[in-house]
């Protein structure tokens, strides 16, 4: 079950992890401080100075071992929905 949120698609508790959760065009990252929750947002978000700052300080905090198996991304989830929805209406 994937619930729509502004620019971004969150999935819900307890879901599979497995590729055809990732629509085409888009990738999976998981965000928050303590408790991660996964999200899937477009890869035109790569070419985002914003979602890049993002990317840089996950890879401060993580270097490439990210203990979420995937991309985590170490801010509020309120922050980054609010970067994406900003990113989104670019």
């Amino acid at each position: 079950m994937a619930i729509r949120v502004p620019g971004i698609l969150r999935r819900g508790k307890g879901s599979a992890l497995v590729s055809s959760d990732v629509p085409k065009g888009h990738f999976a990252v998981y965000v928050g401080e303590k408790q991660m929750k996964r999200y899937v947002v477009p890869i035109s978000f790569l070419d985002q100075p914003l979602f890049l700052e993002l990317l840089s300080k996950a890879e401060e905090e993580f270097g490439f071992n990210h203990p979420m198996g995937g991309l985590t991304i170490p801010c509020r989830e309120d922050t980054f929905i609010a970067v994406a929805t900003r990113l989104r209406n670019l």
